[in-house]
C-alpha cells in the first residue's frame, strides 16, 4: 500500500497544472476519503506557515471530530474546506510531506493493538482531535505544529491499523494541550501585570 501512494502523491506534486491548488484537488491526488487521510491531508498545511488556512482546516477537522464521535463511518472532505486554496508552492510542499509521512510509516507501521486504531463512536480519540482542531483555531505564533503532528500521527495510525502509532498521537496531543495552556497562562499574568502598571501611573 505504501508505495503506491507514496509515488501517487509525488507524482501529483510534480504534475500541479494550477498556480493554485485546492484541497479537493489535493484530496483527490491523495486518494480515497477516509477518516485517518482526511485527518492527515488536514493536518499537514497546519505545519506551513500559511496565513489564515489553520482557521479553515481547524474548523474542518472539528467537524471530522464530531462526526468520529457520533460514529459515523462515511468521511468527506467539508466544503469550506475542499474550496481552500494554496499557491502551487504550497500545494507541492504539503503533497511532499504526505509522501514523506507515509514513506516513513511504511518503514515502521504495521497492523497491531488494532482496536487502539478504531475511531469508534465516543472515542477519545475523536475528542482529542476536537482539542486539537481547537489549538490550531486559536491565534498562537507557531502554535500549530504540536498539535498538527499529533493528528497525523494519529491519522496514520488509523490508516495502517496502528494502535502504537495512535497512542503516541494521543501522548503527543497531550504534550501540545499542556504547552498551550502554559502559554495562554503564561500570556494572562503578562496581560494582567501589564495592564496593573498602566493603571498604577
Amino acid at each position: 500500500m505504501t508505495a503506491p501512494i507514496v509515488q501517487r502523491l509525488r507524482e501529483a506534486a510534480a504534475d500541479l497544472p494550477e498556480e493554485r491548488v485546492s484541497m479537493q484537488a489535493m484530496a483527490q491526488a491523495h486518494g480515497p476519503e477516509a477518516h485517518g487521510t482526511l485527518l492527515l491531508l488536514m493536518a499537514a498545511p497546519c505545519l506551513l506557515p500559511v496565513p489564515g488556512v489553520g482557521t479553515v482546516l481547524g474548523l474542518g477537522m472539528a467537524a471530522l471530530a464530531l462526526a468520529m464521535w457520533r460514529g459515523h463511518t462515511a468521511a468527506c472532505l467539508p466544503r469550506r474546506v475542499a474550496q481552500v486554496e494554496l499557491p502551487r508552492q504550497w500545494a507541492q510542499r504539503v503533497l511532499g510531506l504526505l509522501a514523506s509521512a507515509y514513506a516513513l510509516a511504511g518503514r515502521h507501521a504495521r497492523a497491531r493493538f488494532s482496536h487502539l486504531a478504531a475511531a469508534g463512536k465516543r472515542s477519545w480519540t475523536a475528542v482529542a482531535v476536537g482539542l486539537m482542531a481547537f489549538i490550531v483555531i486559536l491565534p498562537i505564533p507557531f502554535g500549530n505544529v504540536l498539535p498538527a503532528l499529533a493528528m497525523m500521527l494519529i491519522g496514520l495510525g488509523m490508516v495502517f491499523r496502528d494502535g502504537v502509532a495512535v497512542v503516541l498521537g494521543l501522548a503527543m496531543a497531550g504534550v501540545a494541550l499542556c504547552v498551550t495552556a502554559g502559554l495562554l497562562l503564561l500570556a494572562w499574568v503578562l496581560g494582567s501585570e501589564w495592564m496593573l502598571r498602566l493603571f498604577s501611573m
